[in-house]
């Protein structure tokens, strides 16, 4: 039984570590502007904080919508069948672009109502030309996505990390340019990252896209008619999954997000400190994320091709997986906070919130692991409107209330906000393993979904 487990442990991480690495690449991009932002003040670090929370909220229901597209082509794969690999990716980039252009235009009325969140006033006066930059990048984002799952699930996950690191690279270069104006253009400071990420960010989706269409691999299963007409079985097939998973990516999203609004509630330090301890929790959780992914796949795999005897293997293992990673990443938030908080800062009110953040965040980091594969594993099994109640629960029933009521109302400040998320965080994971000990049994398996 034991080895059963064991033995999916070593093709999850072949698969996983390139995906892993294009996350953390895709952070680093955050965590770039964060380091360089934050040499330039704390304003523009805690301005880049709230406009970059509010943007990613809508980055994740971007994943969240890309998600069928790994979910159906690595099914199809599985099965042997290219023609159904082919109208999941001409469908998912459909479905994606539509997506994406809607969020456009509602981060486009939110750039006009930003004062309404109740930011410092420093903090309002330089967001918003960055707001708007960044909003504009979700298109590219969202194309990235699809093309960078569908790569995946065919088992070619190397190309768009590369893809990805090149992007991170150019985006520091760029902001090297334009943040603290060199080469002859002038110091834009915030505004500045915003041009970076834009165009960072576009340059990777063509990229991506192009080399799916040219790679002799991956364009086995490009379309031959993208206009073609919609099958609406596919449609409603894809957004049977990708709207509760993007729906479950809202509420955890969201949590964070509006956590970063209350810090602002409680001033420019806290909110600044908040960022650093967000910007590093959320680099850490690439990692699981990344692994998530690559559960996900071989999940998805496994049932298409009719091995239903390996689910809870692949899946249990996949879980135990991202909680081994996390717990070291916590061990390094728990010994090594105020040190990671001075890289980005010299404030010492900024730096001293920010190590009790880390502290936090070094406890809720293993139910981060856990939740994230745990989530993964029953997308795949296309259980997915049971998982998005729980995360409501999780997000908004515990760590919202419980944050401003710990944080806002109650003594503990930032502090309070953050262990408010942690107990969510647990819940999430607790019920998800529950979840799927229960739909992998045999005579429960063909209810799920």
């Amino acid at each position: 039984m034991l080895r059963d487990y064991t033995r999916e442990v070593r093709p999850t991480l072949l698969l996983a570590a390139p995906i892993i690495v294009g996350q953390v690449s895709q952070m680093l991009m955050g965590v770039t502007d964060s380091i360089m932002i934050g040499h330039a003040g704390a304003v523009p670090l805690a301005a880049s904080s709230f406009g970059g929370n509010v943007f990613n909220i809508f980055y994740l229901l971007g994943i969240g919508m890309a998600t069928p597209v790994a979910i159906f082509v690595a099914r199809a794969r599985g099965a042997g069948n290219a023609s159904d690999v082919a109208e999941y990716l001409r469908h998912g980039t459909a479905l994606g672009v539509l997506f994406a252009f809607a969020e456009m235009l509602v981060l486009g009325v939110l750039a006009l109502q930003l004062e309404r969140f109740g930011q410092p006033t420093e903090v309002n006066a330089i967001v918003r030309p960055f707001f708007v930059l960044i909003g504009a990048s979700i298109l590219p984002v969202v194309v990235y996505l699809v093309f960078r799952q569908y790569a995946e699930a065919m088992g070619h996950p190397w190309m768009p990390m590369a893809i990805m690191l090149a992007g991170v690279a150019l985006n520091a270069l760029l902001n090297w340019v334009f943040i603290f104006g060199h080469l002859g253009v002038p110091a834009l400071g915030l505004t500045g990252a915003g041009i970076s990420t834009l165009v960072s960010r576009t340059l990777a989706a063509i990229t991506i896209v192009v080399w799916v269409r040219a790679d002799k691999t991956t364009r086995a299963g490009w379309p031959t008619h993208w206009f073609a007409a919609w099958s609406r079985t596919r449609v409603a097939e894809m957004l049977h999954v990708g709207i509760p998973a993007a729906g479950m990516l809202f509420f955890e999203c969201t949590a964070f997000a509006f956590s970063a609004v209350m810090a602002g509630w409680l001033g420019t330090a806290p909110l600044a400190a908040h960022q650093i301890a967000l910007t590093c929790s959320a680099l850490t959780f690439m990692f699981p994320l990344g692994l998530s992914f690559a559960v996900g796949i071989r999940v998805s795999g496994a049932i298409g091709s009719g091995d239903r005897t390996r689910l809870r293997p692949i899946g249990y293992s996949g879980m135990a997986l991202g909680m081994a990673m996390t717990a070291v990443f916590g061990l390094v938030f728990a010994l090594g906070g105020r040190v990671l908080a001075s890289v980005f800062v010299a404030d010492p009110a900024v730096i001293a919130i920010a190590t009790q953040l880390l502290i936090v965040a070094a406890l809720f980091q293993l139910f981060d692991g856990w939740q994230v594969t745990g989530a993964a594993v029953l997308r795949s099994i296309t259980d997915v409107r049971i998982p998005a109640l729980i995360t409501f629960i999780a997000y908004w029933g515990i760590a919202l209330p419980g944050g401003y009521a710990l944080g806002i109302r109650g003594p503990f400040g930032a502090v309070g906000l953050w262990s408010a998320i942690a107990l969510g965080l647990g819940f999430a994971a607790i019920f998800f393993a529950i979840r799927f000990a229960r739909l992998t049994r045999e005579s429960a398996f063909a209810r799920a979904g």
